[in-house]
């Protein structure tokens, strides 16, 4: 009899990693994507708004700076989180309306917010299910990443080979600490951010002379050797470790 209710009772290891709790996060951050558009707000996040709003912003800047900093810095967490297109836009206002200093600290402080909220959301939601279901490709790029990942995340947050909202994501995929993604999405997107900064504060300039401006200027050699720069730099300790690797395996 006591073997038989040892074999009966609940096994914890057993239950599903799914449930309804754990996709919630998903389902809010898709319906606020769905929001997005449906309300079609998408109509701000683009070049020619910023040059039609350009006088009600600044004037909330004057008027209500602290407010519109704040406002400003919580919008862009919502962009982000909500992974919706035009982020870049949102950075250029930023440096229009704040200048590029004070706008780099709040696309920073709203960008590094958002992708913690979508990382967390994937994490917690997506993470525990498909390590199960991962095969050994996947299970080896994890460690790998993982074995670097502060490196990872400054080079993918440095060099936008990738979008950003799908970098928001993988890492979570990956077992990537909350720690490291963080700092390394902070650290990571500080030059790019200060580069479109300086675009939109230029940018008011340039409207006001009656000119018109694009984003070809980003990608200037002095805007862009930089930041090549130190993604070469943060690719440093993963070089060091394969070479250290390859001296300490032991020859035939």
């Amino acid at each position: 009899m006591a073997e038989n209710r040892h074999t009966n009772s609940y096994n914890p290891e057993k239950k599903s990693v799914f449930s309804v709790g754990r996709v919630l996060p998903l389902v809010l951050l898709a319906a606020g994507f769905a929001a997005f558009f449906a309300l079609d707000l998408n109509q701000y996040v683009s070049l020619d708004a910023l040059k039609t709003h350009r006088e009600t912003l600044q004037s909330w800047v004057q008027n209500y700076g602290v407010m519109t900093a704040a406002i400003f810095i919580f919008v862009y967490a919502l962009a982000v989180s909500f992974l919706v297109p035009g982020a870049i836009f949102i950075t250029i206002a930023g440096g229009f309306m704040f200048g590029p200093y004070l706008g780099t600290v709040y696309v920073v402080i709203g960008a590094t917010v958002g992708a913690v909220g979508a990382f967390l959301a994937a994490k917690y939601a997506l993470g525990d299910v498909l390590r199960a279901k991962a095969g050994p490709a996947i299970k080896g790029m994890e460690l790998g990443f993982r074995e670097n990942e502060m490196s990872y995340l400054l080079i993918l947050r440095l060099v936008p080979l990738f979008p950003f909202w799908l970098v928001n994501l993988v890492p979570a995929l990956l077992g990537v600490s909350l720690r490291s993604y963080t700092i390394g999405t902070f650290l990571g997107i500080i030059p790019g951010v200060f580069v479109y900064a300086l675009v939109g504060d230029g940018a008011g300039a340039v409207l006001d002379a009656g000119g018109d401006f694009n984003l070809g200027i980003i990608f200037e050699q002095r805007f862009l050797a930089p930041i090549i720069g130190l993604a070469l730099l943060a690719c440093i300790p993963i070089v060091y470790k394969k070479i250290k690797g390859r001296k300490d395996f032991p020859s035939c």
